[in-house]
């Protein structure tokens, strides 16, 4: 490794945010570990960020495993040796149903992949941050606009937004004293397959449908790597990006 390069770490990296933020984050320089669930497209991903000439690295992982996590975290190390941006970008939903009628094990499987998967890796990287040599790094977790306001029968999703939202503010708290911050992304409506459903109309609170504007997803990889890039004297501790013209001023 060569001491001008920077090494991050996406969760989720083989599709939608993840991918476009892996890919932007070579683009920019870093060294990037692709984690994710599934091999293909990880490699997938790191095939189309060969062209920005960055090393990447793919540990498929289950980020609701903690031995798969500490997994992920030893072969970074083993790697590169050290860890200056990790992207908490790994996220699932449940079907768009009552929360009286979603099962314990929907719930469950949001929970243990949106809150417990951040709070694992998160662990992890503090460990290594501290004690590298320089010190420190940045954490940076994919929240929401759910970890402002809900949808309908979005309860297990927006439950976990919300609750990053704490776990945001505990690192950036007792990250400090070795030199690390937190901040937290919150997107609304970026285009990925996730969104898709936006073009074609969903829910609103009113009992309504209706189609949605949303954004590129390569703007939300942009605003990524900006926060990545601050010196750590710097720390967007919390930055809202959405599509301009979607429902969310105004929902609340």
């Amino acid at each position: 490794m060569t001491s001008s390069e920077k090494i991050a770490l996406v969760t989720g990296a083989g599709s939608g945010i993840g991918r476009q933020a892996a890919i932007a984050l070579c683009e920019a320089g870093y060294a990037t570990v692709l984690a994710g669930r599934r091999e293909d497209p990880l490699k997938e991903t790191a095939k189309l960020a060969a062209d920005a000439g960055s090393r990447t690295l793919v540990v498929p992982t289950d980020v609701s495993d903690p031995a798969s996590v500490a997994a992920l975290f030893e072969k970074t190390q083993a790697e590169f040796g050290r860890l200056d941006v990790l992207f908490n970008n790994a996220g699932v939903n449940a079907p768009g149903i009552p929360m009286e009628d979603l099962s314990f094990e929907q719930w469950k499987y949001v929970v243990d992949v949106n809150l417990t998967g951040p709070f694992l890796c998160a662990q992890q990287a503090i460990n290594l941050m501290k004690s590298q040599t320089p010190r420190g790094g940045r954490i940076i977790n994919n929240g929401s606009i759910s970890a402002h306001v809900p949808r309908p029968d979005s309860v297990p999703y927006t439950a976990t937004k919300h609750a990053i939202t704490g776990l945001t503010r505990c690192i950036s708290l007792d990250g400090r004293k070795h030199d690390i911050a937190c901040g937290q992304i919150d997107i609304g409506n970026a285009l990925t397959e996730m969104a898709r459903r936006m073009t074609k109309g969903v829910p609103q609170a009113n009992g309504s449908v209706e189609i949605e504007s949303t954004m590129d997803v390569k703007d939300v990889a942009s605003a990524v790597v900006y926060m990545a890039s601050l010196s750590l004297d710097a720390n967007v501790q919390f930055m809202t990006i959405m599509a301009t013209k979607m429902p969310f001023v105004g929902r609340g």
